[in-house]
């Protein structure tokens, strides 16, 4: 037999071991995997040599901006990034203009996307209450990945848009949903049998709080942020999803956790032996309230970065399984955008392309073990949102496969990100460790951080 592809004399990292052996993969799958040379012959062979080979990094966790801000970010660049990242699949989040909730809407995007996608990708639903209550069992037959509710967010009642600083006074303007609302979401989502995704603020206390904090023009430090969205807002709302899944028997999936009362919360809900998991993004874990002095508003993102406390709870939780999954929210914008008074600049920033990086530096700096990484990355994503060819080194799978050059060193550089948008707040972090090729469906996408070939990514949906 004549192989497509040919990846020899690696360090396979599977679920507890290393071990050395070649990949030979056929058809966009992986045929063979072997620690003796084969005499058959590869139309394209890479040496791997002292390199550690991944399945496939995965991204849950994307905001290209298209259709819609596309000036800030779109999918063919935001795809290019990921590639160069290590990133073999990301899953795109569902607040587009439009968006997608309905199945209409769905199909629009998969065709839009699919010309630009240089890596997979799988598409996030959104739940915007009885506006598409009956649309979310057909979303689910037509392979979404998952469905999201922005907890807290009000919806512009012409477009559909979030709106994130409600205000009662705003026109065409739906309010947060009621909790009776969000409990309905949670049954219908339940019927699905798939995640059930929530971004959790308590609108309520944020309005409350940054109105009280805000009215003081002199109020503008990070520290004044904290106050005005402080712990008890993702708490809160935890506290409320858990309650919610526990009665309805939803798979509660927490975004973007950052705070130490939260994961308290989840771990003990996991004990109790209910399905609610959890995710953290790697500003939560490598930077801290304190860093903003230096790198000011670039780390302004939503829900905002916390305390050392919090930090050193989340390492913890990524240690002892709590927390399933890391991922970037990878949610661009414009240097002007970034600039000007705290309290009003847009929340979000560049990550998908460092996200891996950061991690692989983290087994360098002893946080988390290289298996650690394998699962938060691969293992863990894959099986929470049923990607069975996915997330492990094993025959028949996908030939989606990240290779790791975990001593090379590099400095994450703002001006080198394949994104449109530059702004990140880890300009300047020195990296141990890096992708060095992102192979997905058998093609090499990425080598040595330069992208190769056309977009030729494919639409992913659960098993």
């Amino acid at each position: 037999m004549k192989f497509d592809l040919l990846i020899k004399n690696g360090i396979i990292v599977s679920e507890k071991s290393l071990y050395k052996g070649s990949i030979y993969v056929k058809d966009g799958k992986i045929e063979v995997i072997t620690s003796a040379e084969l005499s058959d012959e590869a139309i394209e062979i890479v040496n791997a040599e002292g390199k550690y080979i991944f399945p496939g990094f995965i991204d849950t966790h994307v905001h290209s901006r298209d259709p819609g801000a596309t000036y800030k970010e779109d999918f063919y660049h935001s795809t290019q990034a990921a590639a160069a990242g290590g990133v073999t699949t990301i899953f795109e989040m569902p607040n587009t203009n439009p968006p997608i909730n309905n199945v209409a809407n769905l199909q629009r995007q998969i065709k839009n996307l699919e010309s630009k996608a240089f890596v997979n990708f799988g598409i996030w639903a959104i739940c915007l209450g009885k506006l598409n209550l009956e649309e979310l069992t057909s979303l689910h037959q037509s392979g979404v990945i998952g469905f999201k509710f922005f907890w807290g967010y009000a919806v512009h009642s012409q477009t559909f848009q979030l709106m994130y600083n409600y205000h009662p006074e705003m026109k065409d303007v739906i309010p947060p949903f009621s909790d009776g609302e969000v409990f309905e979401m949670f049954q219908e989502v339940a019927k699905t049998g798939q995640v059930f995704a929530i971004h959790a603020e308590n609108s309520d206390l944020i309005q409350y709080l940054t109105q009280k904090v805000s009215v003081d023009p002199n109020r503008k430090t990070y520290l004044d942020l904290l106050e005005g969205r402080p712990n008890l807002a993702e708490e809160l709302t935890i506290q409320a999803g858990i309650s919610m899944a526990k009665k309805t028997g939803a798979r509660l999936h927490v975004l973007h956790v950052s705070t130490a009362e939260g994961i308290q919360h989840i771990r003990q809900a996991q004990k109790e032996g209910y399905p609610i998991t959890a995710e953290t993004c790697p500003h939560y874990l490598f930077l801290s309230a304190e860093d903003y002095e230096e790198i000011g508003p670039k780390m302004k993102v939503y829900p905002p970065v916390k305390f050392k406390k919090d930090q050193e709870e989340l390492w913890n939780a990524l240690r002892d399984g709590t927390i399933s999954l890391v991922c970037s929210d990878h949610a661009p914008h414009t240097e002007e955008e970034k600039e000007g008074d705290l309290w009003s600049i847009p929340a979000g920033m560049c990550g998908v392309e460092s996200l891996v990086p950061l991690m692989i530096n983290a087994v360098n700096e002893e946080k988390i073990s290289i298996f650690d990484l394998r699962r938060l990355l691969s293992e863990g994503p894959a099986k929470l949102f049923g990607l069975e060819s996915k997330g492990e080194i094993k025959i028949g799978a996908d030939a989606d496969i990240t290779i790791v050059d975990m001593d090379k060193k590099s400095i994450i550089k703002s001006q080198n990100l394949h994104s449109k948008s530059k702004v990140t707040a880890f300009d300047g972090f020195n990296i141990k460790g890096m992708p060095v090729q992102t192979i997905v469906g058998g093609k090499i996408v990425m080598k040595n951080g330069e992208i190769i070939g056309k977009p030729s990514g494919s639409f992913v949906t659960p098993n």
